[in-house]
């Protein structure tokens, strides 16, 4: 088959090696003029995205005969409604799509089926009365971005309505949420519904960058959660797969947890971005890549996660604003037993804007141990031991940042 991949980031090498290894050909869609997933593609052309007419005229040139993404949010509804409109196999019916990749729609249904979240409103322009009973701090969202960009924590009403603002204008149907803040761990957990049963494959603590009003990724942690928490999530994973007519499918969802509590921030019928694919791997001993590859080819795969490691750490770096060169001392450390394995998200010469969203990250790394003690020393050690080099040649990474 032809098949055409919609974004090409570091994830989607992954996806087009799984459909190279099957016999495909892929042509790959992404706007950057050298994406790091473009040199393993048999073509790429240099468009949005989120285009969806383009996408379409695409399709319709290249005769392909099935598109796809993976590990990306807003792609996903692309490939839906692209699918759909020429009727192409998708395992997502556009309106799906729509309702687990716009926070607006997702926490309508939300409420309709009881699933547990915060205190939320719908704005279109910055509006006193929207938040009438809301209390302080507040986060707002633009409902249909990717990478946490334009999500911020208001702590007053100079904070709303500036950000709220840029959220709004972040958004692509100029709309944003506003919710309470819950305090408590985030946490992301990861399922695949299998023939509609919600099966486990890794829960990890999302670590963040501290003292910011963002809520820049910097890593998961593992373990997160016990066991009696870890059915609690369970159910609530069930209950998205039936609320949200989900089957045969990845789901990640993301929740603070508080007093044994959970409350679902988002989720989408997706893996993870920033390798958390190779994560899942890592943990459940499920090659989750291999199971989404056979999903949207017309398979649907049975699972069977089993726990792998007692400990673990994916850790992204964050750079000072400069233009991309290199990373030094990744293949050192893997061969030093310090890193388990690396992934380096952006390609030389790309512009790093500074440490605000997850797409300003220019790479990440894995380390396991059987020891917490042991591993957070390792983290240290990578952490004083790693450059990430600027085109003038200087060390641009943000050292210390865990």
């Amino acid at each position: 088959m032809k098949i055409l991949v919609l974004a090409g980031g570091f994830d989607q090498i992954a996806l087009i090696k799984e459909l190279k290894k099957r016999g495909h050909s892929v042509v790959l869609v992404d706007y950057f003029e050298n994406p790091p997933a473009k040199q393993f593609a048999d073509k790429h052309i240099v468009a949005s995205t989120l285009d969806m007419d383009r996408v379409e005229q695409i399709a319709i040139n290249e005769s392909v005969d099935l598109i796809c993404t993976a590990c990306t949010d807003q792609a996903l509804l692309t490939v839906a409604c692209v699918s759909e409109k020429l009727s192409l196999p998708c395992y997502l019916s556009y309106q799906t799509a729509l309702n687990v990749t716009n926070k607006s729609y997702m926490k309508n249904v939300f409420m309709k089926y009881g699933i547990p979240t915060s205190k939320y409103t719908i704005l279109s322009n910055v509006d006193d009365s929207k938040i009438e009973g809301f209390s302080y701090p507040l986060v707002v969202k633009p409902v249909d971005c990717n990478s946490s960009k334009g999500v911020k924590r208001v702590d007053n009403h100079k904070d709303f309505i500036k950000y709220a603002n840029e959220a709004i204008n972040f958004s692509r149907t100029h709309t944003a949420i506003i919710e309470e803040y819950k305090e408590g761990r985030e946490i992301s957990a990861d399922f695949y519904i299998d023939h509609g049963v919600a099966k486990f494959l890794s829960a990890t603590t999302s670590l963040k960058i501290k003292n910011r009003k963002s809520f820049t990724i910097l890593g998961s942690d593992y373990p997160a959660v016990d066991d009696k928490q870890q059915e609690r999530l369970t159910d609530i994973a069930e209950s998205i797969a039936q609320a949200f007519s989900l089957d045969n499918t990845p789901l990640l969802i993301q929740l603070i947890l508080k007093d044994n509590e959970f409350s679902v921030l988002e989720f989408s019928a997706r893996m993870g971005g920033g390798s958390k694919y190779r994560l899942i791997q890592v943990l459940s001993g499920v090659d989750i890549m291999s199971k989404y590859v056979d999903r949207i080819l017309g398979d649907c795969p049975t699972v069977i996660p089993s726990k792998q490691v007692k400990y673990c750490k994916l850790i992204y770096l964050y750079c000072h604003p400069g233009i991309f060169d290199h990373i030094e001392g990744f293949e050192e450390l893997v061969a030093d037993k310090y890193i388990d394995d690396f992934f380096i998200y952006k390609t030389k010469g790309m512009e790093i804007h500074g440490a605000e969203t997850s797409g300003d990250r220019p790479a990440g790394y894995l380390c396991t141990s059987d020891s917490e003690y042991l591993l957070n020393n390792k983290v240290r050690y990578i952490d004083s031991h790693l450059k990430v080099i600027s085109k003038e040649g200087n060390d641009m990474m943000l050292h210390g940042l865990l």
